[in-house]
């Protein structure tokens, strides 16, 4: 009989925690697994008391087990699960491994979630995210029947991502892609899902040739590859690349790509996956691929990672390093004046000095200028009067007439005269004085691409940054 054996990304996420001597045990078994998983010299266990009956463990050792799912006939096995016997256990006792009746995909899903409803139970004054949404379209989403109770009670994003461990990562993607403002219709059209009339439950071959499951199992084609996958050091399993990904890394795009996602779907594998594609197939005439991000551990991590999935050759067209810091050594080379002002407690002390300006009959809390400044003034590059009196304010909640604007002006003229003393500007002034020596010629065209890993944390004077650095 053919064996298949597909492994569960959870399950590459619990090996890789696991001590290095266990790794290599759990290596070995999945190995003597894959070439008979009803060998005599395997230790299954019986897990008594699940809901999903076709849970079983295998020994590793005195210590550790493997939590797998066995269908009751066929020849596919499916690896769940790895950990000390007792956190196994519990793990298998509070999920379910099906093949969900409205989309033919497989999921993994956690069914014991009665704590987080009584915790986080909505009042009778909040409307639910997903209330526009009937059962129906909850299912059809992929959501499991067991779970609709539970993301009705979901008012908010924090609670969602409560929610995400608990869920089949298609019915959370969905889920998070609806919230972002995408529509049920675009939703079901992007699932790529089986018709409904299709599905066999029992049929988990075919459950595993859909997309929704690649991009939650991996199915090695063969034992050969297989025995290569495990051959490899653990931490390129932490960078493996979902099949289902592999449309976002390949290819020229017709102009920028914005990849969003929910904590933990692998944006940050697809973006490092991309770099690599981009510096072997887009880095002509000494070019670079640049990949930034918000802060100098991420990009240390990245550069670490990117070392498992690239050569020598690949590597050295990539430069990863965080934006503040590619700014800095940009303008050592241009005799740039002024110092970085990252120190809160002086940028406090001169806002001190800056709010003796402020006009007293307004009445306005300090907190009310400095975000003002931040969100404001330093947001749209504003630096004259003239400038500010026609600046859009949208969301931010009080309301400013002509007058008005020109009484608090001169806190923030006040505020910039004091950074300029001490020689200070802040960050996004050093990105628009750095965007402006790039557009007057004095850049670079060292970049063919640039990566920006956490998009979310850069302001919109970063974005204009790094769309002028590449052509």
């Amino acid at each position: 009989m053919d064996i298949k054996v597909a492994f569960a990304d959870r399950f590459f996420n619990a090996l890789v925690k696991l001590p290095a001597n266990t790794q290599a045990k759990v290596i070995q078994l999945v190995l003597k697994f894959q070439s008979n998983p009803k060998s005599p010299g395997l230790n299954y266990e019986t897990l008594n008391a699940l809901k999903d009956k076709l849970m079983r463990s295998i020994r590793v050792d005195q210590a550790y087990r493997v939590i797998l799912h066995a269908p009751a006939e066929g020849n596919v096995y499916l690896l769940l699960w790895v950990d000390h016997h007792d956190r196994a256990y519990n793990w298998a006792a509070v999920h379910q491994c099906k093949i969900n009746p409205n989309t033919g995909s497989l999921q993994i899903y956690e069914t014991m979630i009665e704590t987080m409803q009584k915790v986080s139970a909505p009042s009778t004054f909040e409307k639910g995210l997903f209330d526009n949404l009937k059962d129906k379209h909850l299912l059809r989403l992929g959501v499991p029947d067991e779970l609709i109770s539970s993301v009705r009670s979901v008012t908010n994003e924090s609670m969602l991502d409560q929610l995400q461990h608990r869920l089949p990562k298609e019915a959370y993607e969905a889920l998070f892609f609806y919230n972002a403002g995408e529509s049920y219709e675009s939703l079901l059209l992007e699932s790529e899902t089986s018709d409904v009339s299709s599905v066999d439950s029992s049929d988990y071959q075919q459950a595993l040739s859909l997309p929704s499951t690649i991009a939650s199992f991996f199915v090695p084609a063969s034992e050969k590859e297989l025995r290569e996958m495990l051959a490899e050091p653990v931490a390129k399993w932490r960078v493996f690349l979902h099949p289902a990904q592999r449309k976002l890394v390949m290819g020229i795009k017709n102009g920028s790509v914005r990849v969003l996602g929910g904590a933990g779907t692998g944006k940050t594998v697809v973006a490092m996956h991309r770099a690599k594609w981009l510096a072997e197939n887009c880095c002509d005439n000494g070019q670079k691929v640049l990949f930034t991000t918000y802060t100098k551990n991420l990009a240390i991590d990245i550069s670490t990672s990117l070392q498992s999935i690239c050569d020598q050759h690949t590597l050295s067209k990539i430069e990863v390093i965080n934006l503040d810091q590619w700014v800095q050594n940009f303008l050592k080379h241009h005799n740039y004046g002024y110092r970085i002002l990252y120190d809160q407690r002086k940028s406090e002390e001169l806002w001190g000095k800056a709010l003796i300006k402020c006009p007293r009959h307004l009445n306005f809390s300090n907190n009310f200028y400095k975000e003002e400044w931040q969100r404001v003034v330093q947001a749209q590059g504003i630096d004259t009067f003239n400038a500010y009196k026609r600046a859009s304010r949208k969301g931010r909640g009080t309301r400013l007439d002509r007058e008005q604007r020109f009484e608090i002006w001169p806190v923030f003229e006040e505020y910039r005269r004091l950074l300029n003393a001490e020689h200070y500007k802040e960050v996004d002034d050093v990105y628009r004085d750095t965007l402006g020596f790039i557009e007057s010629g004095q850049g670079t065209q060292d970049y063919s691409s640039v990566i920006l890993d956490e998009a979310q944390d850069m302001g919109s004077q970063a974005y204009k940054l790094l769309r002028a650095i590449v052509p």
